[in-house]
């Protein structure tokens, strides 16, 4: 009884050792959550193993996981029609973005990316409002295709009309392809989506089959973020509004209306999520996919659709935020509902702030997640010792993800600031290189400034000691949120 106590105390030390191991050897772990992990597995080891296991395992330390995006974009290449894909990936549109941020348009197209497309018309959509009526208008004129990829798709009023439309579509001949969220979605009913299934609706349901190695981690930790609509081929949108009332009625949010070349690589997106979570795709309805898009005039807006996927082996929506305030000479403005940054991206904030660059953060006074809160105070403090302005915005809680620098970029899209965002989620972010709408992105900045209120840094010295603590104990795990 004795040697069995022992063996099983030995194996259990083997286990902890074996797991701070693991964690320890991580090289691509540059965000200071192995700290928060070691805590863990020390001061709750069983627990601290079993969360490690489901939500700590890296899927970028494995290089095989990225020949997955690999072979989509091998396969894809094999069926898409050279003008498909030459607009897709090739580099010609690159020439026409301002010197000086070519650089960042080539970092973004790592991992299988798509290249920056010219002759895009973009209108960016503040209000939800707009969002939903833009949207059912576009989807009751469809006439070929609809293709629809949400982590929110609720059972409220807004979103009944609009899966109401899809089925109705659906019967009247149009291809509607609809992937849902695993688990943001776990507390809707099978049967809502059986109902979309009985209609016609090609309903799929996001997960990632070719994780080998711990199917349980990856069911639900790495989870689809993106928010995309492909219509005819031709209309795109994306950006941060769900589908649910929240984001049409009640929540201020940013997204996007797309027509123009920039479509195309929404479509490859879309295609990507569908296809690995188990969808069909029949060869011959793949052209219809690419139609020669309706190019605004004069050129329109360059816009690079950049998605992220934790199988492959670079973040590079994190990348490309570092290089974006790294590189701002005059300002950057972020807006953000989850402000819980990465250490690179942290230090590239302090350091534009630190060299003359007016950074600017919003953030809501209250986030939906009442632990959010208190995680995005926890870096105030740091921020405003490097000059780092923060206004949190009262009243409708603010759900945008944007950046806009230097009156000539704009980023619009689903990642937050934060680990979940950059290490562990399916998003998707459009990069704008237009000076026009960079201003626009600018006013709408400063618009929202008006519903603010700027942290004083001395007043928030004097909070009370309580808070500080919390504060303080929060950001230890604040990678892990």
């Amino acid at each position: 009884m004795e040697t069995a106590s022992i063996l099983a105390s030995a194996l259990w030390l083997v286990l902890i050792v074996g797991t701070i191991l693991v964690i320890l050897t991580d090289e691509d772990d540059a965000s200071g959550n192995k700290i928060a992990w070691i805590l863990i597995v020390i001061i709750v080891p069983l627990v601290g193993i079993l969360f490690y296991i489901v939500f700590g395992l890296n899927p970028r330390r494995n290089s095989k996981h990225e020949k997955y995006s690999e072979m989509f974009y091998e396969a894809f290449s094999e069926i898409a029609d050279d003008e498909t894909f030459s607009k897709l990936f090739s580099q010609d549109c690159k020439s026409a973005i301002r010197e000086g941020y070519r650089e960042l348009s080539t970092l973004l197209s790592h991992s299988n990316g798509t290249a920056v497309t010219d002759g895009n018309n973009v209108e960016i959509i503040t209000s939800g409002k707009r969002k939903f009526e833009a949207l059912v208008y576009d989807l009751e004129n469809a006439t070929d295709h609809i293709h629809m990829e949400y982590f929110y798709f609720r059972r409220d009023q807004g979103s009944k009309r609009i899966k109401e439309i899809l089925m109705r579509k659906a019967r009247e001949g149009v291809q509607v392809r609809f992937i849902h969220e695993n688990i943001a979605n776990i507390g809707i009913s099978p049967r809502y989506y059986n109902e979309m299934k009985k209609a016609g609706v090609e309903v799929v349901k996001f997960t990632h089959p070719r994780f080998n190695l711990l199917k349980l981690s990856a069911l639900l930790n790495y989870r689809d973020h993106r928010k995309i609509v492909v219509i005819d081929g031709k209309i795109g949108y994306t950006g941060g509004m769900n589908i649910g009332d929240d984001y049409f009625v009640r929540w201020r949010d940013t997204h996007m209306r797309i027509t123009g070349n920039a479509v195309h690589a929404l479509q490859y997106c879309f295609l990507f999520s569908f296809c690995t979570s188990g969808g069909k795709i029949r060869g011959e309805s793949f052209s219809r996919m690419f139609p020669k898009a309706e190019t605004a005039p004069g050129g329109g807006e360059l816009v690079q659709i950049v998605p992220d996927q934790p199988v492959d082996r670079w973040s590079i929506l994190q990348m490309g935020a570092v290089w974006t305030v790294q590189h701002a000479s005059e300002y950057v403005f972020i807006q953000t509902p989850y402000f819980v940054p990465p250490e690179p991206l942290l230090q590239a904030l302090k350091s534009s702030a630190l060299k003359g660059a007016d950074v600017r953060i919003m953030t809501p006074y209250k986030t939906d997640m009442s632990y959010m809160t208190l995680a995005n105070k926890a870096y105030y403090s740091e921020c405003m010792a490097a000059g780092i302005r923060i206004f949190e915005k009262k009243g409708n809680f603010i759900h945008s993800k944007t950046i806009v620098s230097d009156d000539y970029l704009s980023v619009i899209g689903s990642a937050n600031m934060d680990f979940r965002s950059f290490q562990l989620n399916y998003e998707l972010n459009a990069y704008i290189f237009d000076g026009k709408k960079a201003v626009r992105n600018r006013e709408i900045f400063l618009e929202d400034m008006k519903e603010c209120t700027e942290v004083d840094p001395e007043l928030w010295k004097k909070r009370p000691f309580y808070l500080k603590l919390a504060q303080g104990a929060v950001k230890l795990f604040a990678s892990l949120l």
